[in-house]
């Protein structure tokens, strides 16, 4: 089975009851993660979550096998999540393949699969390829029309009644990610103590109440400063995000969405073609917002596509840093993000 963001939603209930394998990757990280979640939550039963590393399956590729053959440890049903950068996990992935199909995988586990970093064109989704019992889902960084829907979904299911402009504000404010969308309108509907059997309307108040910020409040600015490398601006807004006491994997996921078009843009620059007027058919076609648009191509004058990939490993492994660490997670991303602001993309 194969899938995208546009037809998940679709094929997720059937994936659900029929895929012992799933592997969710593509430039849309926040996107991945939250399918691979959407999907776990649609299991028949889903049970305990056992989490494992891509590096810890590329030094042991035997284990992700006997991992989801195993029992849990209280003796209920469980499934495993997998979170791997590109293909570190397609030996562990191969192995456990050869083990289905000798028929020696009676009762295993699910395996839900979240790779940073990887396309369907990458080694373990052509592993997967034509397999009824796999999934390789392919997410690519949605459009703020994309997110604005979501939300309104989002919404519905939680039972808030919600207008087009809040929901936009959501989506803008998230920085077009759906996990922390997800989060705004979690939050909002505990507010609003809204249900599904009792929906509640929501307003600008109930919003700003629960502190919502907008894109430009919160989580841009600072992306924009440190992948433009203007350190004169870098202080300022370090001290702000102390101020305002700004969710540091709130930032790191606003810089990942950030980092992951300005690659995508970048690929399309081949063959000599100018940024202006990249930007311009990307604008047209309602894949950048007019007001990113400057930063946007001062930050693609700045990194080329090496720089870029390089960059993806970086903040990959500042994200692993940061959830590993929450009491130093503010110290440990202002630290990298003047790093990357003071880093010339071009040398290696």
């Amino acid at each position: 089975m194969r899938a995208t963001q546009k037809d998940f939603s679709a094929i997720a209930p059937r994936a659900a009851h029929q895929a012992r394998i799933a592997f969710f990757c593509g430039p849309d990280e926040a996107g991945a993660a939250a399918a691979a979640d959407k999907l776990a939550s649609m299991l028949p039963d889903a049970g305990e979550r056992i989490e494992l590393s891509g590096s810890e399956l590329r030094n042991d590729p035997v284990r992700l096998g006997d991992e989801a053959r195993s029992v849990s440890l209280f003796g209920g049903t469980r499934h495993l999540l997998v979170r791997a950068n590109g293909d570190e996990a397609h030996d562990a992935v191969k192995i456990f393949l050869e083990v289905i199909d000798g028929g020696e995988a009676e009762g295993a586990c699910p395996v839900l699969i979240v790779a940073t970093s990887a396309t369907d064109k990458a080694r373990t989704a052509k592993l997967l390829d034509g397999r009824s019992d796999a999934l390789v889902a392919m997410f690519y960084p949605p459009d703020l029309r994309t997110v604005t829907e979501e939300v309104r979904r989002m919404a519905d299911a939680a039972g808030l009644k919600l207008g087009g402009h809040l929901a936009e504000r959501i989506a803008r404010a998230s920085g077009l990610d759906v996990r922390l969308a997800q989060s705004e309108v979690t939050k909002l509907a505990i507010y609003l103590d809204a249900s599904s059997q009792t929906p509640r309307q929501a307003d600008e108040e109930a919003l700003d109440a629960i502190g919502a910020k907008t894109e430009e409040e919160g989580l841009m600015p600072i992306v924009n400063v440190v992948l433009s490398g203007e350190l004169n601006r870098l202080p300022a807004e370090l001290r702000r995000l102390r101020e305002l006491a700004l969710n540091p994997v709130g930032v790191l996921l606003a810089l990942e969405r950030r980092v992951a078009q300005l690659s995508q843009l970048a690929a399309r620059l081949g063959g000599g073609r100018r940024i202006g007027d990249l930007l311009e058919a990307e604008q047209k076609a309602h894949r950048v917002f007019w007001r990113d648009r400057r930063d946007l191509e001062t930050q693609l004058g700045r990194w080329n596509v090496d720089g870029l990939e390089r960059l993806v490993r970086r903040v990959t492994a500042l994200h692993r840093s940061l959830l590993a660490n929450s009491q130093a997670a503010e110290l440990l991303l202002s630290q990298e993000l003047a790093r990357i602001a003071r880093h010339d993309p071009r040398r290696r």
